[in-house]
């Protein structure tokens, strides 16, 4: 992909343009009929501060700014004046104005409950919060070498569970808010960019098992902060968007007054697997199989006139050639700046991200403009785009079971089996392909162009009553290609096989709204409304070829057989909402918040939901009686309930009967008529899944907020739960979707946040988080079992993610055999024994992070953690039984630790038949509880007083490495990995066939000119 070099050109002419709309911008007319007027302005943002006091000495009133910032006093007097500024949150001033109209700058506290953080549809102090909010500055997060932002937030949120975990670059992410809150509907969270909403649904279609994200189209570098919006109170204002929580990500703009800024970031590194399978020896893996066919007594196979004794068998490492160093490079440059009437940012990037296997790998370049336009002192204009181009080399249908899988290549195969004949043919086994052949002849990719952007308006009808409009669109166009040739097993067995799907995904939001807001003394009101008007639509077109001349043709237009499917959908949603916020004497805090969403998923009785919620808060801490109390500076305490709903996920027309087309049937005369067929039963009175959620917190300062503490405790319950119901067999049909079912979510969050150390020039500052999540299905009708052998169940009264298996109690140490509990007491195993022995979720999890900086040095560490969750080991549970212990299956070296005498003390049974005829073995579902070094980040900044003799205003170098220490005793490669089955989400927990996550080590450069 040819963008790796920035075009300098386009965006020197860019510039040009923007500073020539500044400089030839008005300026704002001064207020006339006054003594004395000006604005107050953030001195960081530039930005105007609404309701600042501004008081004149001699001068018994003060006068607020308005949301201009602006302020003005008619007394009469003349120049020069001496007056105080002052607004919460800065650092109070006193002025003398000798001119006038003029400008004021207040410096932000350092006080972090003074922040701003963003909302739904705006902004609010982080001391003013009723609901749970977490900002995330992506600038501490940004360097982890992943593909997507949402997987390098992994640690840092309170009560957001992020599993990237598969070692697949640009491959999807495991989130969840708070726990999961549906069965069958979406758990993902709504991701909003920029007040754009983005859809985060993987449109991969030809790899089997593993979903690829669209989220890592964009570029981290461009994003400023990140907000993660958790409770009730903060979520509401999204309605049936909202319930498993809201991500808003905000990314960089210009600044009014600022000066043109160049900023350029270059980074390479590379990574490895840091741990791959262990596996039997070729003279280990033989003596195992003469072992078990003595035990049961059958003639051995591995003798000196048929394969060689067990002691002469060669090794061959396969994994050594499907695993390799991955190159990474991260290049990215940034303009921004403004003057009076305009701000941009102008930025282009490119990653290419190499996997730990071969055939894997992600490349991106994007391109983001940001302007903003002061049309007069009432309406400003503004517009975010961000285009990315995108490719993915997926691999070879990974861990799908089939031939064609890398990891059956690699592992799969016993070691002493040769990789080539004598004179170089790839050899292959047990229906594997050749793992050199396979890495070898790779031809699968997708590519994804992806626009995101919006255009914006807002007018200031009043000094306190603002109207904003809005239009957004995330466009997607996503192409696979796919082509197994002659050389592979299926390219074999279908002379050639192409595979070709194109999806593209239009989504387009247009939404206005109302702001009104008065500050007066002690009070403070605000009030909004708006509505939301959005349309999805998505088209398929999946064709598949088989049958080629030869393999120098891979499009389908050549294959002798052809195959088409297409495939439409279509959904929309027309939204209302509001919100009224209220507090007294930045003491009492009252917020209430009411949406009304009609989908078109819905039969038109059952189209509105209605969504309201109410927050309280109360500064304690403001109260006289810990006023002025020297330990606890900051208490205050937050309340809220509310129930928000969920639709996501499911079909677009799942309520109505539908019949399908394309079923052709032979007539007489005639070689086939069209039919078509029915595909779904109708069910009008489908309605909204609903999640109601009761939230009660505090945020505690120590110290003059030296120790700062936020905690929450939550308990959420989803009724009417969107669920397939199965239908009897003479109705034609499996199930049907219809609302039946209860879950909860119970838990609670503790971050602490600690400045250890502030004395200049040494400084350490502390973040810790941990958070526990209990998931437990109330209502459910039937158990419901998911994966080949059904090893995962949700079933009432247990967690979703459960694992139903046979219950081993160990190993007896005089016989060498499995002790499974005969749970129905029959004295028989069987699967009537099987029972659900835990489930995926852990105890806790969060993640501790630690900044240090000395003079121009700096350093982060992060570490994250998981306890008490539970992982099934899908390719132990294979590996540790080799085809039942044939000389055809790969064995794992931990079966050497198997019983062999009367004594022994281990968790592997005797080699017979009876202990590994069955695979759903609890003694797979291991303890996957691990700590790791997240992410190490040195970096060093230059003296100014060095670096300005090249004209640069900052320089840093920096050194990143991850995934540095893993402390775990689970087995596998990695207690992070799992599969994705796209036809549920309900399957996690399940390692099998998965790149562990890679340890990387890199180094960067940030410059501004």
């Amino acid at each position: 992909m040819n963008i790796q070099r920035v075009n300098i050109y386009a965006l020197a002419i860019l510039l040009h343009i923007f500073s020539v709309l500044s400089s030839s911008a008005q300026v704002t007319k001064p207020i006339i009929n006054a003594s004395l007027v000006g604005t107050v302005i953030d001195a960081e943002t530039k930005e105007p501060i609404e309701g600042a006091t501004v008081q004149l000495e001699a001068v018994t009133h003060s006068v607020k700014t308005d949301r201009n910032g602006k302020f003005q006093f008619v007394t009469g007097q003349k120049l020069p004046f001496t007056a105080t500024i002052s607004y919460v949150g800065y650092v109070s001033q006193k002025n003398v104005f000798k001119t006038s109209p003029a400008i004021v700058e207040l410096k932000p506290k350092s006080n972090g409950l003074e922040e701003v953080v963003v909302v739904g549809y705006g902004t609010q102090r982080k001391a003013d919060l009723v609901g749970a909010v977490s900002k995330v500055d992506a600038s501490k997060t940004k360097v982890i070498p992943e593909a997507s932002f949402d997987t390098q937030l992994q640690g840092n949120v309170a009560g957001v569970q992020i599993n990237g975990g598969t070692g697949i670059p640009g491959g999807n992410t495991f989130i969840r808010v708070r726990g999961s809150t549906s069965i069958n509907s979406s758990n993902d969270p709504l991701y909003v960019i920029d007040g754009i909403f983005v859809n985060n649904t993987s449109l991969q279609n030809s790899a089997a098992d593993r979903t690829t994200s669209p989220l890592a189209d964009l570029n981290p570098n461009d994003i400023e902060t990140i907000e993660v919006l958790k409770d009730a109170a903060a979520i509401s204002i999204y309605g049936s968007k909202g319930a498993n929580g809201v991500i808003l990500i905000t990314t960089k703009k210009g600044k009014y007054g600022q000066t043109a800024k160049v900023d350029v970031e270059l980074s390479q590194g590379f990574g490895y697997a840091p741990k791959k399978w262990d596996l039997t020896s070729g003279s280990e893996h033989a003596l195992l199989v003469e072992e078990y066919r003595k035990n049961e007594g059958l003639a051995p196979v591995f003798t000196a006139g048929t394969r060689g004794l067990p002691k002469d068998q060669p090794t061959y490492d396969r994994q050594a050639i499907l695993n390799k160093t991955a190159g990474f490079k991260n290049y990215n440059v940034a303009v921004r700046g403004g003057g009076d009437q305009t701000v941009y940012y102008i930025a282009g990037g490119y990653n290419d991200q190499e996997g730990v296997w071969k055939t894997m790998g992600f490349e991106r370049g994007s391109f983001r403009i940001n302007l903003e336009q002061k049309i007069n002192e009432k309406i400003k204009v503004g517009t975010t785009n961000t285009f990315s181009r995108s490719k993915r080399e997926i691999g070879r249908a990974v861990g799908s079971g089939n031939t064609g899988g890398l990891y059956q290549a690699s592992v799969d195969i016993p070691t002493y089996l040769p990789l080539f004949d004598e004179s170089g043919k790839a050899l292959n086994w047990v229906n594997f392909d050749n793992i050199s052949s396979l890495v070898n002849n790779t031809d699968n990719s997708a590519n994804s162009n992806h626009y995101i952007g919006s255009i914006y308006g807002n007018y200031n009808i009043l000094p306190n009553l603002v109207f904003k409009t809005s239009f957004s669109v995330d466009y997607n166009i996503y192409e696979e290609r796919e082509y197994w040739n002659t050389n592979l097993l299926r390219g074999i067995a279908n002379n050639g096989e192409a595979i070709a799907s194109y999806t593209q995904s239009d989504f387009w939001v247009n939404e206005q709204t109302l702001r009104y807001n008065k500050i007066a003394d002690r009070h403070s009101f605000a009030i909004l409304v708006g509505n939301h008007i959005q349309s999805s639509t998505t088209k398929n077109t999946f064709s598949r070829g088989t049958n080629f001349p030869n393999n120098s043709f891979k499009l389908i237009s050549a294959a002798a057989n052809q195959t088409v499917d297409e495939s439409w959908g279509s959904n929309t949603m027309l939204s209302f909402f509001s919100r009224l916020e209220y507090n007294f004497n930045n003491k009492y805090f009252v917020e209430g918040v009411f949406r009304a969403d009609g989908s078109s998923k819905f039969a038109k009785d059952n189209l509105w939901g209605y969504f309201p919620a109410v927050g309280l808060a109360w500064k304690i801490s403001k109260e006289n009686f810990l006023k002025d109390h020297k330990v606890l500076n900051n208490l205050k305490l937050r309340v809220n309930y509310g129930i928000a709903g969920n639709q996501s996920g499911i079909g677009d027309f799942k309520y109505r009967g539908l019949w399908i087309a394309g079923e052709g049937y032979p007539d007489i005369g005639t070689t086939e008529l069209p039919g078509i067929k029915p595909l779904q039963l109708a069910n009008p009175n489908l309605k909204w899944e609903e999640t109601a959620q009761f939230n009660i917190g505090a945020d505690v300062g120590l110290f003059k907020d030296l120790i700062a503490l936020d905690l929450n405790y939550y308990n959420k319950r989803t009724t009417d739960a969107l669920l397939e119901v199965a239908v009897e067999n003479y109705s034609g049909f499996q199930s049907y979707l219809s609302n039946y079912g209860q879950l909860s979510n119970k838990g609670f969050e503790i971050g602490l946040n600690a400045n250890i150390f502030t004395k200049k020039p040494f400084n350490w500052i502390s973040s810790f988080n941990i958070s526990q999540n209990k998931n437990k299905i109330e209502v459910l009708p039937n158990p419901m079992s998911f994966e080949d052998r059904q090893f995962i169940r949700i079933e009432q009264g247990y967690p979703l993610y459960s694992y139903w298996l046979y219950n081993v109690q160990g190993v007896d140490s005089q016989t060498g055999d499995l002790q499974i509990e005969d749970v129905n007491k029959d004295g028989q195993i069987t699967a009537s024994d099987r029972k659900i022995v835990g489930d995926s979720w852990p105890k806790f999890f969060g993640g501790w992070s630690n900044n240090f900086s000395y003079k121009g040095f700096d350093l982060n560490v992060l570490f994250t953690y998981s306890f008490g969750n539970n992982v099934w080991n899908h390719n132990r549970a294979l590996g540790e039984q080799g085809g039942k212990l044939d000389a055809n299956r790969v064995l794992f070296a931990t079966q050497l630790d198997r019983w062999q005498k009367p004594g022994d003390i281990t968790d592997v049974p005797r080699l017979a038949l009876k202990n590994y005829d069955k695979q759903e073995l609890s003694r797979f579902f291991e303890d996957g509880s691990f700590l790791r070094l997240r992410s190490f980040n040195f970096g060093y900044t230059l003296p100014k007083s060095l670096i300005s003799k090249i004209h640069l205003d900052k320089a840093r170098v920096y050194f990143v490495g991850t995934n540095l220490f893993l402390l775990t005793k689970y087995t596998g490669a990695d207690p992070e990995t799992r599969i994705e089955r796209g036809e549920s989400q309900n399957i996690q927990g399940y390692d099998f066939a998965s790149p562990p996550t890679p340890r990387t080590f890199q180094l960067g450069i940030n410059l501004t000119l």
